[in-house]
């Protein structure tokens, strides 16, 4: 990512100028829709954190947890294939777009796309907890005797609530292409609040297998929840609650059209996570559950700093009006921006999760069943994930900005590469080469985090090349990323430095302590090389506060 000069054109003035405009008249919006998203996705995230603190002190790293980590990944299957990514891809482009345009049939087609997907996922649903068996051996041939007959237990119960999920997803749809944020990504909280009252009610009274069984119902009925929060607000912004077949036709095509090859690309990275699960199965017991555990810290701040930006950006970006150059030259403004605020916000989270993971694996999970060697563990696969973590967050702006001007199909190549990188790392970086280096085996889950990233790097490079190619230069310069990494790795050290210091306190204090240290460090850095972000993101903080106070 080198700084390098743009080749935009310059264009028309007139629309040079409009664009301007635009730009500063949307900016604090921007903002504002990207703050109500990542507000939403901290609200779930932090119940999700709640949810795998309780989940670890009962079960840690057992078979168990093996089996409901691998039980609750293999119905994802569906979630991912239809679920929020797809229709984000495929359905909010079309239907903002129509909005825009003040079409009245966008509603009519909202519907259309609802009831056709409703039909899509109860047969999926059927058809998955069928096979649920032949899935198991598929996804995690190294499980056999109980822990594979729990496992088949878990995927039958679970998969109707993912089913739900994805219903989930189209609610969401809805109010995003409408800019209501806030309710659709802070609908999980009543996923993960249903399972926290599970594992706090049946924790103490049940095994460690009895207890996988009773949050696998809790999820069902999470899911359920997620929608109940959704529907009042889905149900207001659509006007026409009927379908007239013969002017939704048209758009669905276009639909149907996005959505093929997003689902193969959402088909082609479910292959590497499951390929990952494959591998995390064939390793001693725990490493399934590791990599859950590493997999639930890693997309906190993927989802809060790079989904809740790109979330945001991707209805915005779909209404680009005017000339050709026009519309390019909004996309470039808006998705440069987003890739500062992004970088931000994630460099910080890979340097404390390469050099302060054990820290924070402990101030999270440390408890009960899960112990001090459980936090080493999942270290690894921490640091490992940190290595691609910057890669996985700005890709999901450039994602978005392909899905915005209609192009599923260039997202869908550069995935495929990254499967198949991924598949021939993670299988080299996890079985061969700790025995190469001479080190226990279960360490191969760290290699399998850190293939993932390699791969995660070249499909970032990939698609900014090609959408430089189409609409001009975009991406960071280099200055901003020196700067940074440096203000990181020296925070890092102050919170090493304040490890050492509190060596024999406990472990969440020793976290809190060094973690705090860390984030402290990193802020005052960047406000002496005077990093506009920070002052940016402290005056949408400051407004807020205002507003909240005024209100």
């Amino acid at each position: 990512m080198a700084e390098t000069q743009s080749s935009q054109n310059p264009g028309n003035p007139a629309d040079a100028g409009a664009v301007a405009e635009s730009i500063a008249q949307t900016r604090s919006i921007g903002a504002s829709r990207a703050g109500l998203v990542a507000a939403g996705v901290l609200l779930s995230r932090i119940a999700g954190l709640v949810r795998a603190t309780i989940f670890a002190h009962f079960l840690g790293n057992s078979a168990a947890a093996d089996a409901f980590q691998a039980g609750f990944r293999i119905p994802n299957i569906l979630q991912n294939l239809l679920g929020e990514g797809v229709l984000s891809a495929s359905f909010i482009p079309v239907y903002s777009k129509m909005l825009g345009d003040n079409d009245d049939s966008a509603d009519m087609v909202a519907w259309a796309v609802g009831a056709l997907l409703s039909l899509a996922v109860a047969i999926l649903v059927a058809v998955g907890i069928v096979t649920a068996p032949y899935l198991i051996d598929v996804i995690a041939p190294g499980f056999a005797d109980d822990k594979r007959e729990l496992t088949i237990r878990i995927v039958r119960i679970i998969f109707p609530g993912t089913g739900l999920l994805v219903m989930s997803a189209w609610c969401l749809g809805v109010l995003n292409s409408h800019h209501r944020f806030f309710a659709s990504y802070a609908a999980p909280v009543a996923w993960n609040v249903a399972m926290i009252a599970a594992l706090i009610y049946y924790g103490p009274r049940r095994t460690q297998d009895g207890l996988a069984i009773a949050i696998s119902w809790a999820s069902v009925a999470g899911s359920a929840l997620q929608i109940v929060v959704q529907i009042p607000q889905t149900i207001a912004v659509m006007r026409l609650h009927r379908i007239d077949l013969a002017r939704v036709v048209a758009p669905i095509k276009s639909i149907v059209g996005n959505l093929l090859p997003v689902v193969a690309s959402k088909g082609a990275l479910n292959v590497s996570a499951y390929i990952d699960t494959v591998l995390a199965s064939l390793l001693p017991t725990g490493a399934v559950a590791a990599m859950n555990y590493g997999q639930l810290l890693y997309m906190l701040p993927v989802s809060l700093f790079g989904f809740s930006v790109a979330a945001s950006e991707l209805p915005a970006m779909s209404r680009a009006s005017g000339s050709e150059e026009a519309a390019s030259a909004m996309i470039r403004a808006r998705l440069d921006r987003g890739l500062k605020q992004i970088a931000f916000l994630v460099v910080p989270s890979a340097a404390a999760f390469i050099f302060l993971g054990d820290m924070l694996c402990a101030l999270l999970y440390q408890s009960g069943e899960f112990t001090h060697a459980d936090a080493l563990y999942v270290w690894a696969v921490v640091a490992g994930s940190g290595v691609g973590l910057l890669a996985a967050t700005m890709g999901r702006l450039y994602n978005s900005a392909f899905y915005a001007l209609l192009d599923t199909r260039t997202p869908l190549r550069f995935a495929i590469i990254r499967v198949v990188l991924t598949v021939i790392l993670g299988y080299l970086f996890a079985i061969p080469l700790p025995r190469m280096l001479g080190i226990a085996q279960k360490w191969g889950v760290g290699g399998l985090a850190a293939s993932a990233g390699i791969a995660g790097w070249v499909e970032f490079a990939l698609l900014r090349w090609a959408l430089n190619e189409r609409i001009g230069w975009t991406g960071l310069h280099l200055r901003y990323l020196v700067q940074l990494w440096s203000v990181a790795i020296g925070a890092s050290a102050l919170g090493f430095a304040v490890k050492l210091a509190t060596l024999g306190a406990a472990p969440r204090i020793q976290g809190a302590m060094a973690i705090g240290a860390f984030g402290a460090a990193y802020l005052i850095g960047a406000k002496i090389l005077a990093v506009p972000e920070l002052d940016a993101l402290v005056s949408r903080i400051s407004v807020r506060a205002s507003r909240e106070r005024s209100g």
